[in-house]
């Protein structure tokens, strides 16, 4: 394993030092909470002090199909149950609607879709503040309980919560309604546009199409789960924590964000405010902190609401490729405030980069990875726990040591166990298709900025996030998305110092105007398929040629985030040709010829595009879907999968020798 330099791992050491100050400033003026502005977003987790009640199961559902879809909001369907509107069906929650009943219209359909469900809540929350949460709605949402709105947000994979004492009965049943609207315009992330053939003779009356500027299926709906949560009335907001260590000590540095005050009763004001930012400044004596081990055991203790602890002896975060009995290893830092408890995990584990290399733990990484998606039959982009087992399962067959989220932050569970088990993470926001003039506007720049903001807020803490993605593959050889492109990505480092920025390229080099401005270049490459099709014999020299004329332009270490090959499972020729699994097959194995040379010089990382096959919008070219995955959509493996699980697992045996496949 090549390993930082001792001058290298001094300039490294100094730089996270400076970051981890700079975080220190940032954190003390509340400038690294995720987001400045916005309130906290811990995950809901059940302890001493808070229970959650989960609103899973069906609900029932309608769509708003009238001519400009405003029937339920202009009728007020809010009022009352949904079933006394009209005609409902079952819609279970998590998925997306699109796929689960037989009606086409309603699997392609643009516009308002609406919930809703009965609940009760136990008297015993009376005296206690009561959230409700939606983990992700796509795209834009409103959300009532008993007929009154609670809140609004805009764009889909990101949760939103408020408190709702106010709304709520603790002596009767309550209902809450969930309106959705999937459609995309110019200015949401991702963008799109939408045609209404409204008095066409050649399209059924009123009939919408959704453009959209990506290659995947624009799934709706309820994705992730709805559940309800407590805290005390006094309690803990947000959470930071910001490691480093150095030889066998690490250096634990938090900052916590409370609100209400300590002996507030069921009765006071607190209970039913509902303004934001309204930190509690004078908590710090009412806080402590404790870390734990993996085994529960107490390595350090102190109090306040921010400070610094020493772990001794303390066991890094690593990926499983890099350590075999280490990996994943996560911390979890105890916070008290009142009678409030979170237990929030982290890693200890730096980040750092050369001009040819990315490290973790100042220990060269070389990223053998996939981009994937939030996709599956039937439940479309819906959460799904057997399918998240299935995925790290056959992650770990494959040797994959990363994976992107392409393109859009993925369920939190979702993360939770790419910290548990190891497996490095490029966080992407849903920047993709950012193609025209008018999605570079400053209402777009605006929304995409409140985006990154609730994206770091959210996943700031995860150890297996090293790297911030602020788009995949936008336009950047047009002029506009200089000023865009640098807003997003100097606010992005300014949320978070001590991880690497980066965008994904999918232009070519001449006229590229931003990619000075990344840590990292993370370029999508399709030689011998869009390019030259069906000319395997063309990759090594336009690869090679390529990533040498990017390294020579910007010395910076390189990532090949995507390149693949379409392939229907089960098809084959001899000699290969394009879309059978020979031809895919072939295409890999020219490519890692290539990766091979360069992965000693300057190229830190390969990810085949792309995991597994998902679905796509209707079009000539994607049969049934995208079908570049090296297994199928339901998780089995074409031939190309083989080929990539050897390839990955020869890797790691360079570094881990004797490493057995599963």
């Amino acid at each position: 394993m090549q390993n930082m330099s001792n001058g290298a791992v001094g300039t490294a050491v100094v730089r996270c030092c400076r970051l981890l100050l700079c975080a220190l400033v940032l954190l003390s003026g509340f400038g690294f909470d995720g987001a400045v502005g916005l309130d906290g977003m811990l995950f809901p987790r059940e302890s001493e002090s808070r229970q959650i009640q989960e609103l899973d199961g069906f609900w029932h559902f309608r769509a708003d199909d009238s001519t400009d879809r405003r029937a339920g909001l202009d009728q007020q369907w809010f009022l009352k149950r949904l079933a006394a509107t009209g005609p409902v069906i079952p819609m279970p929650i998590s998925s997306s609607f699109n796929d689960i009943t037989t009606d086409r219209k309603l699997q392609n359909f643009v516009g308002w879709v609406w919930y809703d469900r009965g609940f009760f809540v136990s008297k015993d929350w009376s005296n206690r503040r009561v959230v409700l949460r939606v983990e992700s709605a796509h795209y834009n949402a409103i959300v009532w309980v008993n007929g009154k709105e609670v809140m609004r947000h805009s764009g889909g994979h990101l949760p939103f919560e408020a408190q709702i004492n106010n709304f709520i009965k603790f002596s009767d049943e309550n209902f809450v309604t969930i309106a959705v609207n999937n459609t995309l315009t110019p200015h949401t992330l991702p963008p799109g546009t939408v045609t209404l053939h409204k008095n066409s003779s050649d399209y059924p009356p009123n009939f919408y199409i959704q453009n959209v500027q990506f290659d995947f299926f624009n799934y709706a709906g309820l994705h992730r789960k709805v559940r309800l949560y407590t805290t005390p009335i006094a309690y803990i907001d947000d959470i930071t924590v910001v490691t480093q260590f150095h030889e066998t000590t690490g250096t634990v540095n938090y900052v916590i964000k409370t609100k209400g005050q300590i002996g507030d009763s069921a009765k006071s004001d607190a209970l039913h405010f509902h303004g934001r930012n309204d930190y509690n400044s004078d908590s710090s004596a009412d806080v402590s902190v404790e870390i734990l081990d993996r085994n529960g055991s107490s390595v350090a203790k102190g109090s306040g609401n921010m400070g610094q602890l020493m772990i001794k002896n303390v066991i890094p975060w690593w990926p499983y490729t890099m350590n075999r009995t280490h990996y994943g290893y996560q911390y979890t830092l105890k916070v008290k405030f009142g009678s409030d408890v979170y237990r929030q995990k982290f890693g200890v584990r730096t980040v750092s980069k050369t001009q040819t290399g990315l490290f973790i733990n100042n220990k060269a990484f070389y990223c053998h990875g996939v981009a994937k998606h939030e996709d599956s039959d039937i439940r479309g982009k819906g959460l799904d726990f057997p399918l998240i087992a299935r995925d790290f399962n056959m992650l770990k067959w494959l040797g994959a040591n990363c994976f992107r989220t392409s393109h859009y932050p993925y369920a939190e569970e979702i993360m939770d166990e790419a910290d548990q088990q190891g497996i490095v993470v490029i966080d992407e926001c849903p920047g993709v298709g950012i193609d025209f003039d008018i999605n570079f506007s400053n209402e777009s720049l605006a929304h995409h900025l409140e985006v990154m903001r609730e994206m770091v807020r959210r996943d700031k803490n995860r150890p297996a996030v090293i790297m911030w993605s602020v788009a995949n593959e936008p336009r950047t050889q047009n002029p506009l998305s200089v000023p865009y492109f640098k807003a997003i990505i100097d606010l992005t480092r300014s949320l978070d110092p001590t991880r690497l920025v980066t965008y994904v390229i999918g232009t070519d080099q001449k006229g590229e105007l931003v990619a000075q401005l990344t840590d990292i270049l993370c370029i999508n490459r399709y030689f011998a398929w869009y390019d030259d099709s069906g000319y395997l014999e063309t990759i090594y020299y336009k690869m090679g040629n390529d990533l040498q004329s990017w390294y020579n332009e910007y010395k910076k270490p390189i990532i090949i985030t995507e390149y693949g090959a379409d392939t229907v499972a089960g098809l084959h020729t001899i000699p290969s040709s394009m879309f059978t699994e020979d031809y895919q097959a072939d295409f890999l194995r020219e490519y890692h010829h290539v990766f091979d040379i360069y992965r000693k010089k300057f190229l830190v990382g390969e990810m085949v595009w792309n995991y597994a096959d998902f679905m796509t919008a209707p079009s000539v070219s994607r049969v049934v879907g995208n079908r570049k995955g090296v297994l199928t959509r339901q998780r089995q493996p074409k031939a190309a999968g083989h080929i990539l699980r050897l390839r990955y697992w020869s890797i790691i045996n360079e570094t881990l020798p004797f490493s057995a496949m599963p």
